[in-house]
């Protein structure tokens, strides 16, 4: 059997962490959780993850920025890694808004977790 791919989630919800956890492991996915952008980064440099879920309004760090530092990464492995926002406010942004911030694809809040998998299990696929 495969290793179980790796999910980093950035969010600041403990809620939405905590759901995301149980929706991701019906699928077996391995899920980290950080509450900030800078956690963010400081989990891909000591490990290797398959797709991220990012929101855009965090502390210390916000998703859009964070995105654009982690395209910017040397190492292709890790710029090139898929990244889904999520956002309670994604209206308020275009869609080609989110790709120049490089995003692959966006979710609106509150989270549909049948969408969460797909859109997961898409982006894994690829």
């Amino acid at each position: 059997m495969s290793e179980p791919k790796k999910i980093l989630v950035g969010e600041d919800s403990s809620v939405i962490i905590n759901l995301t956890k149980n929706v991701l492991a019906f699928e077996n996915y391995k899920m980290t959780a950080a509450r900030n952008g800078k956690q963010v980064l400081e989990l891909m440099e000591k490990e290797d993850f398959d797709l991220i879920l990012m929101d855009i309004n965090m502390p210390v760090l916000d998703g859009i920025e964070c995105t654009k530092t982690i395209r910017a990464m040397k190492d292709e492995r890790k710029s090139k890694i898929p990244i889904i926002a999520i956002s309670g406010n994604i209206h308020n942004y275009t869609v080609d808004e989110f790709r120049k911030a490089g995003f692959d694809e966006f979710i609106q809040k509150p989270l549909d977790f049948d969408k969460v998998l797909s859109t997961v299990k898409k982006h894994l696929s690829l």
